[in-house]
């Protein structure tokens, strides 16, 4: 099956239909405009624009006329904004390319930006999408609204890292930017990005610290490790219009060569309200977009792109910047994607490429936002989603899209070590031991955020999880769908002070294939819920992972773990059960919790601390 945007009706105009009846009437320039704008602190960032071109039916500009205006799109990017190339033939912006192509010919200015410590900018950077860089935003749009081609609008996109910093950019409160579109990007970044559940993100923190010593100090060596950026032709970052000689792209590198490491600085964020020791005010928090949603104007209209698979929390981020901007017009799109989409997750697809037309969507949002055209955009649902499995894109007015009456309490079983919707009637323990040495794998949600090419995610699964403890349903005699967050409540004692709980969702097939859904964890030490700050709205279990909430457990001792899986939609099918399954550690992932003290698990059933799960159940 294939995720294009017209399985399920969706939509009343779906974005490839929209993208047929707009016409392109510019083109791309051969060459950007490429220049150094100086910050208010005499740090140089380099900057590309993209004006478009009008195509020669639309008639040619005389010398005489006054220059047309557009409305732009800005993007900020760490991972150059242009290489340098030994020779023609590749694409000299793997990073941005997509962008240009997209807005340009639609007659959006398009202006791509090296942020401080990167590229062929100068300065060092201090942390990620430091405050420091998020003044940097302002000055920009400052600067675009002043240049002779801008009408004054500005909106804003981008990945991962470009997406978080089109948040930065609107919280500035700059009044030019009008909207933004975060695609695959963290609002918090220690729950969603650094220490989901608690527990560091091994393969993002490693993979991207290497990934940004290869870029920063131009390493093509260790860049050639990357896809993304190992073409043979690159030769580095692409200097201004005006370094002819290249020795002040040079001088710039030299000052990266400062740049923080991510690993180094990691350990100091490991309570979410940890601030480094030579900056008390530099926290987590401070690289956060959440922390900045206050300064987004009501007028800035957001729309928040994710996948189900979108590494370790990525959708929550989506999600809940949709839920904590209630006054704006919020948009939230979650499909069956990896990170990026560069991957239709879905065993049940045609292909593994994506075939949803993402750029589309978005433009068909800038264009209603920035150039005001009649889009009919103001008639579609607030929410769209795509159910795994059923294969279809559904239309929803808010998130989540089930009813709270509408969830399914099934109970952890000593019987036949089942999912029951009855509580077991005599409170019993089912242990089993932490195995520090089981894995998920590496073809994960993980490995893609270390920046690999991943087409088929789990596909060992069925072996995988035979290794670990399980609770199965009932054979489903028609099909059940789930869609939100599935919520646990585990009563659980350890044989140590710390543990850390590892649960995977997933559909065993009547054919016996076992299918991997989501998963979820937590880090016993984190086991305290409070509410959640209007900065973070959550409609799933929120804690604040601050030092002063953090308590060890008492051995032996039973204790309620209340927390939210990753979130998705999917369909198990007539003939398939739902299945739970229970780890203590994923290898090569997450840390082991206690270090070199596997815990001996005990899982309460039934009683006053019955373990169960709540299943958001689309009727």
């Amino acid at each position: 099956m294939s995720d294009i945007d017209l399985r399920g009706n969706a939509w009343k105009t779906p974005a490839s239909t929209y993208l047929e009846a707009r016409p392109s009437r510019f083109s791309v320039p051969d060459a950007p405009l490429s220049c150094y704008v100086t910050m208010r602190d005499g740090c140089r960032l380099a900057v590309d624009v993209f004006v478009p071109q009008p195509l020669e039916a639309e008639g040619p500009v005389r010398d005489n006329d006054a220059p047309a205006r557009y409305p732009t799109i800005v993007i900020f990017t760490p991972y150059f904004r242009r290489f340098r190339l030994r020779e023609p033939g590749a694409e000299p912006s793997p990073n941005t390319a997509k962008y240009r192509d997209a807005f340009v010919p639609k007659g959006y200015a398009v202006v791509v930006v090296d942020v401080r410590g990167t590229g062929a900018s100068f300065g060092t950077r201090d942390a990620l999408r430091s405050p420091t860089e998020r003044d940097d935003y302002f000055e920009i749009a400052d600067w675009i609204v002043a240049q002779p081609w801008s009408n004054g609008r500005i909106g804003s996109t981008g990945i991962s890292y470009l997406g978080a910093a089109a948040c930065f950019l609107a919280s500035t409160g700059h009044p030019a930017v009008k909207a933004i579109a975060p695609l695959f990007a963290v609002s918090d970044i220690y729950s969603e990005q650094l220490y989901p559940g608690g527990l560091l993100s091994k393969v993002w923190v490693q993979a991207y610290d290497e990934l940004m010593v290869a870029l920063d100090q131009d390493d093509r060596a260790l860049l050639a490790r990357y896809p993304y950026f190992n073409d043979p032709r690159f030769d580095g970052p692409e200097r201004v219009d005006a370094d002819t000689d290249g020795s002040l792209v040079q001088a710039a590198i030299e000052q990266h060569r400062n740049n923080f490491a991510l690993a180094d600085l990691a350990p100091e964020f490991a309570f979410r309200d940890g601030a480094t020791q030579h900056d008390p005010a530099l926290d987590s928090g401070s690289c956060s977009p959440y922390r900045y949603l206050d300064g987004i104007a009501q007028d800035v209209a957001v729309y928040s792109i994710s996948g189900w698979y979108d590494g370790g929390g990525y959708a929550n981020g989506a999600i809940t910047r949709f839920l904590s901007l209630p006054n704006h017009d919020s948009r939230l799109l979650l499909g069956p994607w990896d990170h990026g989409a560069r991957t239709n997750i879905s065993p049940w697809r045609n292909h593994a490429a994506a075939d949803f037309p993402l750029l589309a969507e978005v433009l068909r949002f800038f264009d209603h936002h920035l150039m005001q055209l009649p889009t009919g955009l103001e008639h579609e649902a607030r929410v769209h989603y795509y159910s795994v499995h059923d294969e279809q894109w559904h239309a929803a007015a808010t998130w989540p899209p089930v009813p709270v009456d509408d969830t399914q309490r099934l109970y952890l079983s000593a019987d036949a070590e089942s999912l029951s919707p009855a509580c077991p009637a005599a409170e019993s323990d089912r242990d089993t031991m932490a195995d520090f040495n089981w894995s998920t794998g590496r073809q994960t949600r993980y490995e893609r955020l270390g920046a690999a090419n991943i087409e088929d995610y789990y596909p060992d699964w069925s072996e995988r999880q035979q290794d670990l403890l399980s609770f199965d349903g009932a054979v489903l005699t028609a099909p059940l769908s789930i869609a939100g967050h599935v919520v646990l409540n585990i009563g659980l004692a350890s044989s140590q002070p710390d543990a850390a709980l590892h649960v995977f969702l997933s559909e065993v097939e009547a054919s016996g294939q076992v299918r991997y859904i989501t998963e979820g964890m937590l880090r016993a030490l984190h086991r305290r819920t409070a509410p959640c700050p209007p900065e973070y709205r959550t409609t799933w279990p929120y804690r604040t992972f601050a030092k002063a909430d953090a308590a060890r457990l008492v051995p032996g001792q039973t204790e309620r773990l209340h927390f939210a899986m990753l979130p998705v939609a999917w369909t198990l099918a007539a003939g398939s059960r739902l299945r739970l399954s229970i780890a203590g550690a994923d290898r090569g992932h997450f840390p082991q919790v206690p270090h070199g003290r596997p815990p001996r698990l005990s899982i309460r059933l039934g009683g006053e601390l019955a373990s169960y799960l709540d299943l958001p159940i689309r009727r």
